[in-house]
C-alpha cells in the first residue's frame, strides 16, 4: 500500500507534469531542482572543464616534448606568457600544471563524475521522486558553479593564476610576494576551493539523507545496485574528508592575510626575515592529504560502481560476489583515511610511522584486488556484448590492474624515497585516478545515454573514440613510468640543462606526441555525445535490457520520474541469464511469485510470502 506521503508526492507530480508547459527556460533548465537536470548540469560544465584542462596539458606537454620549438603560434591564446622569442614563460608554466591538476581532480572526476552520476542515479535506482532536498541540492550545482567562476577569472588576471602545484604547498603558497603565482591568483584558488567544498558538502549531504531513507518499498541495502553504494560510500567519505581542507585552506588564508603562522616560520626573503615563527609546512601537508588521500577513492568509487553496473548488465551475468564487493568498498571507505601520510615519507617523517602507513597502505591492495578479481570472474565465459560502455568498462579495469601495480611499489618508502616527485608518480597517479576515472565517467555517459537524452549515440564512434583513447593512455604513461625510474623529476620547466636526461628526449617526444593525438580523439566523443543529443536514433525504454529501477521509467522522464505510483522492489539487481527463466533477464520489479520456474530454494518462501501479503492487502482494500 503506498503511504499518504507517496499519494501526496504523486498528486503533486501529476500537478508539475500537467503545468510543466508553464515553466521558463530558466526555472526548468537553469534554476531547476529536478535531480536529472542538475545532473546533466554537472555533466555539461564537467566536460568544458575537461576540455579547458586537457588544453592546458598539451600546452605544456609541448614545451616538455619539444623545449626548442617556437610557441609564437600560441601568443593570440596565451598573449603575454609567450616571449617574443616564441617561449613559453617558466611561472606559467608552472600556473599551467597547477591548474591543470585542480581542474581535473576536482572540477572533472569529483563534481563532474560523482556530481553527474549521483545526482542522476540515485532517486532513478532507489525508486524516489526527487533528492532529499531539491533546493540543496541546487545550490550544490551553483556553488560548483560559482568556484567555477572564480577559478576561471584567476586565468585572465596580470599576474595570472596559481602556481605551486595542484597542492599549493606552504610556503610558496602562504606568502604572497613569493612568485607571480602567489600572489591574487592564489587568492582565487583558495576562495574558489572554498566554494567546491561547500557544493560537495551540500550535494553529499543529500545524497547520504537520500540513499537512507527515500528508497521504494523493497528496496532493502541489500538490494541496492552496487552504484548506489558506490555513491553513498562516496559521499560518506567526502563528508568527512572535505572540511579538513575546507580547514587547511583557512588556515593558508590567514597567514597570507592576516599576518598568523600556522604555517611559517623562519621565512627569508631577499635576505630579509619575516617576522613569522612557530608554524610548520608539515601540518599543511597532514591537513591537504588527509583529504588528499581520499579523494583518491572519492574519484575512484563512483567509476567502480559504475563498472559493475555496466560488466554485469552486458556480461549477461550475475555480478560475481555482491557482497564481497560492497565489504571490498567499505574497506576501502575506512582504510582511506588511514594512509594519507605515505605522501609524506621525505618529509622527514618518523621511521616508525612511516612504517605503519606502509603497512596500511599495502592492506588497502587487498579490497582493490577483490574488485579486480570479481570483475575478472563476472566476465568469465559471459555472453558479453561490447558496447561502447562495455570496452571502457574493461578498460578501466586494465588501469586499475597496471595503475594500482605501481601503487604498490609506491607504498613501499624505501623504494618511494628514490621515486618521490619523479615521473614514475606522475604515471602512476595517472592511470590508476585520472585515466580510471574519466574511463568510468564515459562508460557511464555511453550506457545511460538514452536515459539521459531520449536517444542513442552512435557505437561506430564509440569504438573509435575507445580504441584511439585506450591505446593513447598507455603510449602517455607507460614511458613515464620508465624516465621517473631513471631519476626524471616531474613539474620541471626544461631538462635540456641536465646531460644525464639527454638521452630520454625522443620518449619525451613520443609522449608528447601521444598526448596530442589522445586529446584530438576526444573530439570525436563530443560530436557524437553533442550531435546524437538532437539527431541520434531515438532509444527504447530499456536498450540494454537492464534490470534496475531507472528503466522502468518513460524514456524522457518527467520530474517526479514516475508518473504513477513509485513501483515496489522484489528481488536483487542482477538476476541475469537465471536458469529456467524465460528471458536473460529479471527486473528488480518482477516478484519472485511470478517467476516460479526460476526461483532458488531461498527464494521459494519468500515467493509464497509475497502471494500471501498480497492475499492481506486485497482483502483490506476490498
Amino acid at each position: 500500500m503506498s503511504t499518504a506521503a507517496e499519494v501526496n508526492i504523486s498528486q503533486d507530480v501529476h500537478h508539475d507534469e500537467h503545468h510543466e508547459h508553464e515553466q521558463s527556460f530558466i526555472s526548468k533548465y537553469i534554476f531547476t531542482t529536478d535531480h536529472k537536470m542538475i545532473g546533466k548540469q554537472f555533466l555539461i560544465t564537467g566536460i568544458l572543464w575537461g576540455l579547458i584542462g586537457v588544453g592546458m596539458s598539451v600546452i605544456f606537454r609541448l614545451q616538455l616534448g619539444f623545449p626548442e620549438m617556437d610557441l609564437g603560434f600560441l601568443k593570440p591564446i596565451l598573449g603575454g606568457w609567450i616571449s617574443e622569442q616564441g617561449k613559453l614563460d617558466p611561472e606559467f608554466y608552472l600556473a599551467l600544471v597547477t591548474m591543470h591538476g585542480t581542474i581535473m581532480v576536482f572540477f572533472v572526476l569529483t563534481a563532474g563524475l560523482s556530481g553527474t552520476f549521483s545526482n542522476y542515479l540515485i532517486p532513478l535506482q532507489i525508486g524516489a521522486r526527487d533528492m532529499a532536498s531539491g533546493f540543496m541540492n541546487m545550490l550544490s550545482y551553483w556553488f560548483f558553479f560559482l568556484s567555477s567562476v572564480v577559478m576561471m577569472s584567476s586565468i585572465f588576471i596580470e599576474t595570472g593564476p596559481a602556481g605551486g602545484g595542484w597542492v599549493v604547498y606552504p610556503p610558496l603558497s602562504a606568502l604572497p610576494q613569493a612568485i607571480q603565482g602567489s600572489g591574487l591568483g592564489m587568492t582565487m584558488w583558495l576562495v574558489a576551493m572554498v566554494f567546491f567544498i561547500v557544493s560537495m558538502l551540500l550535494g553529499g549531504i543529500n545524497y547520504i539523507t537520500t540513499v537512507i531513507n527515500l528508497r521504494t518499498e523493497g528496496m532493502s541495502f541489500s538490494r541496492l545496485p552496487l552504484t548506489i553504494w558506490a555513491f553513498f560510500l562516496t559521499a560518506v567519505i567526502g563528508l568527512l574528508s572535505f572540511p579538513v581542507l575546507f580547514a587547511a585552506a583557512l588556515l593558508l588564508v590567514f597567514d597570507r592575510s592576516f599576518g598568523t603562522s600556522f604555517y611559517l616560520s623562519d621565512i627569508y626573503i631577499g635576505g630579509e626575515a619575516l617576522p613569522n615563527m612557530g608554524g610548520s609546512p608539515i601540518l599543511y601537508q597532514h591537513l591537504f592529504w588527509f583529504l588528499g588521500h581520499p579523494e583518491v577513492y572519492i574519484v575512484l568509487l563512483p567509476a567502480l560502481g559504475i563498472t559493475s553496473e555496466i560488466i554485469a548488465t552486458n556480461s549477461r551475468k550475475p555480478i560475481f560476489g555482491y557482497r564481497a564487493m560492497i565489504g571490498s568498498m567499505l574497506g576501502i571507505t575506512v582504510l582511506s583515511f588511514v594512509v594519507w601520510a605515505h605522501h609524506m615519507f621525505v618529509s622527514g617523517l618518523n621511521p616508525f610511522l612511516g612504517s605503519v602507513f606502509m603497512f596500511l597502505t599495502l592492506i588497502i591492495a587487498i579490497p582493490s584486488a577483490v574488485k579486480v578479481f570479481n570483475y575478472l570472474t563476472t566476465l568469465w565465459k559471459g555472453n558479453i556484448i561490447f558496447t561502447p560502455a562495455t570496452l571502457f568498462s574493461i578498460g578501466l579495469v586494465s588501469f586499475f590492474i597496471s595503475g594500482g601495480l605501481t601503487g604498490i611499489f609506491l607504498g613501499n618508502s624505501v623504494i618511494d624515497i628514490q621515486l618521490h616527485d619523479t615521473y614514475f608518480v606522475v604515471a602512476h597517479f595517472h592511470l590508476v585516478m585520472g585515466s580510471l576515472s574519466i574511463f568510468g565517467l564515459l562508460a557511464g555517459v555511453y550506457h545511460w545515454f538514452p536515459k539521459m537524452f531520449g536517444r542513442m549515440m552512435d557505437e561506430r564512434l564509440g569504438y573509435i573514440h575507445f580504441w584511439l583513447t585506450f591505446v593513447g593512455v598507455y603510449m602517455i604513461f607507460f614511458p613515464m613510468h620508465y624516465i621517473g625510474i631513471a631519476g626524471f623529476p616531474r613539474r620541471y620547466y626544461s631538462w635540456t640543462n641536465f646531460d644525464a636526461f639527454s638521452s630520454y628526449t625522443d620518449l619525451n617526444m613520443f609522449v608528447t606526441i601521444a598526448a596530442i593525438v589522445t586529446v584530438a580523439a576526444q573530439f570525436i566523443f563530443l560530436f557524437n555525445f553533442f550531435y546524437s543529443m538532437y539527431r541520434g536514433r531515438k532509444a527504447v525504454q530499456n536498450p540494454w535490457r537492464s534490470n534496475t529501477l531507472e528503466w522502468t521509467t518513460p524514456v524522457n522522464p518527467g520530474h517526479g520520474n514516475w508518473p504513477g505510483e513509485i513501483p515496489k522492489v522484489y528481488r536483487w539487481p542482477y538476476d541475469y541469464s537465471k536458469p529456467g527463466a524465460k528471458e536473460d533477464f529479471i527486473p528488480q520489479t518482477v516478484p519472485l511469485s511470478e517467476t516460479p520456474e526460476s526461483n532458488l530454494d531461498h527464494e521459494v518462501e519468500l515467493a509464497k510470502k509475497e502471494v500471501v501479503d498480497k492475499t492481506a492487502d486485497a482483502k483490506a482494500n476490498a
